[in-house]
């Protein structure tokens, strides 16, 4: 009767394991891109001279040149969400560009850029570069954030920590791959995922 108990114990806990797991990114038809421990550069392409490497778990870099540099998808997307995990310090300028129309020429003119960069005085965190503008500044600096992205048609709505930043209607911009930047300051990206709609 103990054994039935033990064995009933533990189909319990397995099945709410599994329950748990239904809010998993990676349970949804996510596409991993780089992971948690810092795996996955080989689905990217480099432009720029950042030097981007592995370091306790997350990509890292912390030097650049005389311009921007990025982490281009190898894949491009018209409709999708993206999740990414992030960290930077006070000084740092970053974002996620996407629907990129040039793979090497990357500006938020050419794109959409969600931006990372605390200090921006117009573009803060949060925003969209030259499209949408938050109600009050999200600071990033020195903790671990999360953006999701969605871009569905010419509708981008941002949220980052959960809460929503900025929402975009344009029409300038429907497919290309998506990048990671780097510009300045101590940049890290933990985990960065994507769903296409």
């Amino acid at each position: 009767m103990m054994r039935v108990f033990a064995r009933l114990a533990m189909l319990f806990a397995a099945g709410a394991l599994l329950w748990g797991c239904t809010g998993n990114p990676a349970s949804e038809g996510w596409i991993t891109l780089l992971d948690k421990g810092g795996n996955g550069m080989e689905n990217f392409s480099r432009v720029g001279d950042a030097n981007w490497r592995v370091e306790d778990g997350a990509l890292v870099a912390d030097r650049g040149g005389k311009t921007s540099s990025f982490l281009v998808s190898r894949q491009s997307y018209t409709d999708f969400v993206i999740h990414a995990e992030f960290w930077v310090n006070a000084e740092a300028n970053s974002g996620v560009f996407i629907r990129l129309s040039d793979r090497q020429v990357i500006t938020a003119k050419n794109s959409y850029e969600v931006q990372i960069n605390d200090k921006h005085p117009e573009w803060p965190t949060g925003t969209v570069a030259y499209f949408g503008k938050v109600a009050k500044p999200h600071n990033a600096g020195g903790r671990w954030n999360t953006f999701e992205i969605t871009a569905r048609g010419p509708r981008l709505t941002v949220k980052m920590n959960g809460v929503e930043t900025t929402q975009v209607n344009d029409r300038s911009f429907f497919h290309g791959p998506f990048a990671l930047q780097y510009v300045s300051g101590i940049v890290k990206f933990r985990t960065v995922q994507i769903k296409p709609l």
